[in-house]
């Protein structure tokens, strides 16, 4: 039953039915979840689906099963190189360059990874002229083993078996996984310069895997983990102290990096005090402080006086008239209406008018 699901699989890549091919390897992975040429294709429809933290997962899974297959090496540095992983690509290819001396590819992406890694760190040195002459060239397609398939399916995305959240420090990100009572050995996490792969096999529970690839960069070497009563918790070693707005890498959130002062044009640098003589309008700092000072009633009265420094004489005769005729208790600018009668008094809630006497 595996090999003839794994058989179409391969029927659907070759026919660009990408979706149906990573369907149908899922399938012949869940009847025989130990042979590794499965998620090696697998690794394969995923890159081509562009579902490449999955893919690097999927690599990962096969080099565990069989650590000889230099395919699944193959496989992961190009998931790696899509997601612009150099130095981790780098890596699995000279792993993988190791097992298949013969296979000229390897040799051709290292170089294509040195050319990338020498343009991110500004190392001319590593670069051919080709690649210094045309530095603005993106990275190639990555050639694809021709004898696998492609395949496009969707399925609704399962529920997750497990839930997550993050929080942050300064210098590191703390991933916590809710897999309660999980033993350690059932735990696998790797980490790549942007991606972290989670896998929890429990004992009569679905597989759970987690593969984001992270919102900035780490530090792999510095990242651990911990297998708890309740949890896993996750300690991944930020690369740059930045502030993570979500733990998953999103094109249309910007981050925010440390500006190099050396690399910052003149037009562009903040300004500083300077001892250099400046004309100061004194008179106008005078009177927003006096305006940022006031309040209660110093602050109503303002407010009529700029009032009656702006209105006709029809408004400042009503404002006059009221407020004299009703002693104080009234300011009215319609003149029309307190111009043909008397303003009486008009005393707050709970008080009254009274005639002083003299």
């Amino acid at each position: 039953m595996a090999f003839d699901l794994e058989t179409k699989a391969k029927e659907g890549f070759i026919d660009d039915h990408f979706e149906l091919a990573l369907h149908l390897y899922s399938q012949a992975i869940q009847l025989n979840p130990k042979h590794a040429e499965l998620y090696a294709d697998r690794a394969q429809a995923n890159i081509k689906l562009d579902n490449l933290p999955e893919a690097v997962a999927d690599a990962n899974k096969a080099i565990e099963l069989d650590p000889s297959m230099s395919k699944a090496y193959l496989r992961k540095a190009t998931a790696c190189m899509k997601l612009e992983e150099y130095q981790t690509a780098k890596s699995v290819l000279e792993t993988g360059a190791a097992l298949a001396p013969a296979e000229s590819r390897f040799s051709k992406l290292i170089k294509e990874c040195e050319e990338r890694i020498a343009e991110e760190t500004g190392d001319l040195s590593m670069q051919t002229p080709e690649a210094l002459a045309k530095n603005d060239v993106p990275a190639k397609e990555i050639e694809l083993d021709k004898d696998q398939p492609n395949l496009e399916i969707e399925a609704a995305p399962p529920k997750p078996v497990y839930r997550y959240e993050f929080y942050q420090k300064p210098e590191e990100v703390v991933v916590t996984i809710f897999a309660k009572g999980t033993p350690h050995d059932c735990v696998k996490v790797d980490y790549g310069e942007q991606i972290l792969s989670v896998a929890i096999n429990a004992p009569g529970k679905e597989a759970y895997h987690f593969q984001p690839r992270l919102f900035a960069k780490i530090i792999p070497e510095k990242c651990r983990y911990d297998v708890l009563s309740t949890k896993v918790e996750i300690r991944l070693a930020k690369a740059e102290p930045i502030h993570w707005t979500s733990l998953e890498f999103s094109r249309e959130v910007a981050i925010t990096q440390r500006v190099n002062v050396s690399s910052v044009s003149a037009s562009q640098r903040p300004s500083y005090p300077s001892s250099k003589p400046q004309r100061v309008d004194w008179d106008k700092i005078e009177a927003q402080e006096k305006d940022e000072k006031l309040d209660g009633d110093a602050a109503l009265n303002k407010f009529f006086r700029d009032i009656y420094k702006d209105a006709d004489e029809d408004t400042r005769r009503a404002m006059q008239k009221s407020f004299v005729e009703s002693n104080g208790t009234v300011l009215s600018t319609n003149w029309k209406e307190v111009g043909a009668k008397k303003v009486e008094g008009s005393p707050p809630d709970g008080m009254e008018m009274k005639k002083w006497e003299y």
